[in-house]
Parts: structure tokens; sequence; C-alpha cells
């Protein structure tokens, strides 16, 4: 099952398993929009906007490379050279700016095919050093259930290096989702990430109710991250340069692996 622009409420958790344990969960609420739709969305609700300020906001510019392309137009270059055919909708993950602003670790793009049928995922990885890189990995077979894999190739955290690669267990937009994502090194689990929610209409009323339940989100967000990463360095993780890391553009498609 697919849908069309929702909001999912629901809870994201990182567990890092060595060397020290060290948890971490927050509720939270996404938007998924479908990017042909997101003017219309715009002029529909009150609270929503595109390009301008609002309670809640979509900015071009906070997704890709920031620059002057459509967004949707990026995203197809990026399916293209990772020789995937995805001609159809393309439906974006992730939290809105809240009072104009945002920081999203981590988004999703879901990415369909004519006769909406899921062709790739896009996982489009932001840093706190204003960084992103986007992981386009292609969808094989039609089950409830995704399992994918690449290597890391983009600095996210100091206390992880990047010798690791990811596996991830998609369940995609539907009346729920979930996305779980495990990092392993050479010895084995090092961290596990999750996000799942339940899906509701985009209307007003649901916003509103979200603003209200979710009162400064985004803020919340990059505090969180923060004040975790000062608790890991207080418990002695090793501290990775990030200068010595090595970045893969973004125009370079995601290596798969089976």
């Amino acid at each position: 099952m697919t849908v069309g622009s929702a909001i999912y409420s629901g809870s994201v958790m990182h567990r890092r398993v060595r060397p020290v344990p060290h948890l971490l969960r927050y509720r939270v609420f996404w938007l998924l929009l479908d990017l042909r739709e997101i003017d219309r969305i715009s002029k529909a609700l009150w609270l929503f906007s595109r390009n301008r300020f609002n309670a809640l906001g979509f900015y071009d510019r906070d997704y890709g490379d920031g620059g002057q392309t459509p967004l949707c137009a990026q995203i197809q270059q990026q399916l293209q050279k990772s020789d995937v055919r995805a001609d159809g909708k393309i439906m974006l993950l992730s939290m809105p700016r809240m009072l104009g602003y945002v920081f999203n670790p981590l988004s999703l793009f879901f990415c369909y095919d004519v006769g909406d049928r899921l062709k790739a995922i896009v996982y489009e990885v932001h840093n706190t050093f204003g960084e992103r890189h986007r992981y386009v990995i292609p969808v094989e077979g039609d089950g409830k259930t995704i399992d994918q894999r690449c290597e890391k190739a983009f600095y996210v955290s100091p206390f992880l290096g990047m010798d690791l690669r990811y596996e991830f267990k998609v369940a995609p937009p539907g009346k729920r989702i979930s996305v779980a994502i495990r990092g392993y090194d050479s010895s084995g689990l090092v961290i596990v990430t999750a996000l799942s929610g339940a899906a509701r209409a985009l209307t007003d009323g649901a916003l509103l109710s979200s603003l209200i339940m979710f009162p400064l989100l985004t803020l919340k967000v990059i505090a969180a991250i923060h004040w975790h990463a000062l608790r890991l360095y207080l418990k002695g993780l090793k501290v990775y340069d990030h200068g010595l890391a090595t970045v893969v553009p973004n125009d370079i498609p995601s290596r798969k692996y089976k």
C-alpha cells in the first residue's frame, strides 16, 4: 500500500552497542510529501508554506545540493546515474521547518515508477558540519519489507569511523512506516538506529496538533545531538577527526552489496 502526502507521528531511537552502550530516544513527527504536490499543499493549508516563513514549512534549499536545480530533477539525475528507472512520483519523508528552523539528520526519498512500484530509496544524510550526502539504493523485489546495504561514504559522527557498512530494513510508507539501520565494522554491530510512525491525513488540524504535541521539535533534535555527543565524549569514546575522513561527493552513486 502507498499513500499520498501525510503526517507520520512516532519515535526515533539510536543505540550504541560498543565500545560502551548508550541509548537515545525521542518522539518526533515527519511530513511525507509528494514532490509534485508541494505547491498545491502550500496553497491549501494555512500552517504550511513552501519557501516562505510559516509555522511549518518546506524549503527546497534544505535538500539536495541547495542550488537552483529543482529537487525532483536532482533526484532523477541521481537515479539515472545509478541506472534506476523510476519515472513516477517521488515521496520525501523528513521533518519540516518549524518557525523557520530545521535540521534533518536523515531524509528519505521513496522513488516509484509510473505503475506505483517502489524502485529506489534515496537516503539523504546531513551532518552538523553543514555537509550532505545521498545514498541511492535500488529496491529489489516487491515485498512489504525491504532489505538494503551499502558502505559508509560520509562522515556523520565524530564517534564513528569511516570503516562501516550499513544494513537497512524498511517498511515503506503506508498506514505505518518503519526504518531500521544497523552499522557494522569488522568486529560486528556498532550502532542501531530505528524510526517508526503512524500516518494521519495532512490537514491544518493535524499540523496544529503536531505543533502542540511536539513544540520546538527541530531545535530539540539538534540540542539532543550535541547533548548526547558530550555524554559520549565523557564516556571516553574515540574521536575520529573530520579532516581525515574520506567523503564521497553527492554525485557518485552508492555501491550496492548483496
